[in-house]
């Protein structure tokens, strides 16, 4: 019985863990793969399309957890660097 407590609760909480971020993936997506040549590079550097669906991710900073396909996130380190670059 306890054994099967402890698969539940285990379960249970790795249903509970955030997906993890998609790059890349069929048409309708932001097609972060084809920005992936950004990191390592500071924001203030490059340039983006006008009218990108885009959100800059600072560090420390809360964001909203709903997924959006067509949405490209840029995560920056301390220094302002891209660390991450993702769909949703």
């Amino acid at each position: 019985m306890q054994l099967c407590k402890a698969l539940v609760l285990t379960l249970t909480l790795a249903a509970c863990q955030p997906a993890p971020p998609r790059i890349g993936g069929p048409a309708g997506t932001c097609d972060a793969g084809a920005y992936s040549s950004l990191i390592g590079k500071p924001l203030a550097a490059v340039t983006l399309p006008a009218g990108l669906d885009l959100r800059v991710i600072e560090p420390d900073t809360a964001v909203t957890q709903e997924f959006r396909a067509s949405r490209l996130n840029l995560r920056l380190d301390r220094q302002g660097r891209i660390e991450m670059v993702y769909c949703g």
